[in-house]
């Protein structure tokens, strides 16, 4: 009897499970044996009993949850194959944030790759997009609408050091998740030639260590909190996007919001969250990022998971690929920490 995708990977309500290995991917609730493809919140849970991720996942699970956010952890490496049960489990980078990657599954000559979030464009903080052939793509769909082109994450840099230079008074504040983008944006700056310091507040500062800790360098970084209101004149300050309509901002001289993020396509969401200078940086892949994934991949079969589902079955169907949603609720936008009090204690 021929082996079916079904048979490797099915989706249940807690998250994709492959009963042959006796494991599930990404679960959203605590599972005996969890594959975590990146510490994301929404990816990454505590109470799991035995968690397989890369080191990176791993220590960034650890920073976020505590020494005990499992039973038990092992250490992928990327390109490594690992045996569970009857299935061959290897892990390959995402290009998402630090540590991120794409979970393929085989057995008896079929192969699903369990993507994760991903992205495939250069990004100075995290291991380039591996391009994996598979027999059945399991793909993100957050931003799987022809309306998100992200364009160059280095224009939208040179947006917000132009804003700087033409308001030297201000101080900039740019909403920024903090694992993933709070430092691939300090990172963009080094790149663009920005020499000066840059500042932090403290929920950031855990997670920008360790990145620092990997051989990431992202040059001088000073905490908020021991800046004076003049100090921080002509500064940027990277924060939680949470924080940008929080009392804390307070301490600011004449603060000017910027959040980098791929939701910034969309004038009226940048509005409605008071921003006034949106930068579009997203760590997900856009819509000719997915759909180019999908094609290069030669995979005859398409999961479609968390975001905009339907566009991109749509999509696939047009360029006759099977393609279904997975409906597995639990993904999402990363929820960042609460930003003012707790961050700067």
């Amino acid at each position: 009897m021929t082996m079916r995708p079904e048979d490797i990977l099915v989706p249940t309500p807690a998250g994709v499970c492959c009963k042959l290995g006796a494991f599930y991917i990404d679960p959203t609730r605590p599972v005996e044996r969890a594959l975590i493809t990146h510490a994301h919140s929404d990816h990454a849970r505590a109470g799991h009993g035995a968690v397989l991720a890369t080191q990176e996942t791993l220590d960034l699970m650890r920073l976020r949850y505590g020494e005990n956010f499992a039973g038990s952890t092992q250490v992928a490496a990327y390109g490594e194959s690992v045996a569970l049960g009857g299935a061959k489990v290897t892990f390959h980078p995402a290009g998402h944030v630090l540590g991120s990657a794409q979970i393929g599954v085989e057995a008896d000559g079929l192969r699903v790759v369990a993507s994760g979030d991903y992205k495939n464009v250069a990004d100075p903080t995290c291991a380039p997009f591996e391009l994996v052939s598979c027999d059945v793509f399991i793909t993100e769909a957050t931003f799987a609408l022809p309306v998100f082109r992200h364009g160059e994450p280095g224009g939208e840099i040179a947006k917000l050091l132009r804003s700087v230079a033409l308001f030297p008074e201000r101080a900039h504040l740019v909403g920024a998740y903090s694992l993933g983008k709070a430092q691939r944006v300090i990172a963009l700056l080094r790149q663009a030639g920005y020499g000066a310091p840059v500042y932090l507040l403290g929920a950031m500062e855990k997670i920008t260590r360790y990145y620092e800790s990997r051989g990431i360098a992202l040059g001088e970084l000073r905490l908020v909190s021991g800046a004076t209101k003049q100090n921080l004149a002509g500064t940027i300050t990277i924060c939680p996007p949470s924080a940008l309509n929080d009392l804390w901002t307070r301490r600011f001289p004449d603060p000017l919001a910027a959040f980098a993020s791929g939701w910034m396509r969309v004038r009226a969401r940048a509005r409605q969250q008071g921003v006034s200078l949106p930068l579009v940086i997203s760590d997900h892949a856009d819509w000719d990022g997915l759909t180019a994934t999908i094609a290069a991949t030669g995979a005859s079969e398409i999961w479609v998971t968390h975001g905009q589902e339907d566009a991109l079955v749509h999509w696939c169907g047009t360029r006759g690929l099977k393609a279904r949603p997975l409906d597995i609720v639990g993904y999402g936008d990363e929820d960042d920490e609460p930003a003012s009090g707790e961050a700067e204690a």
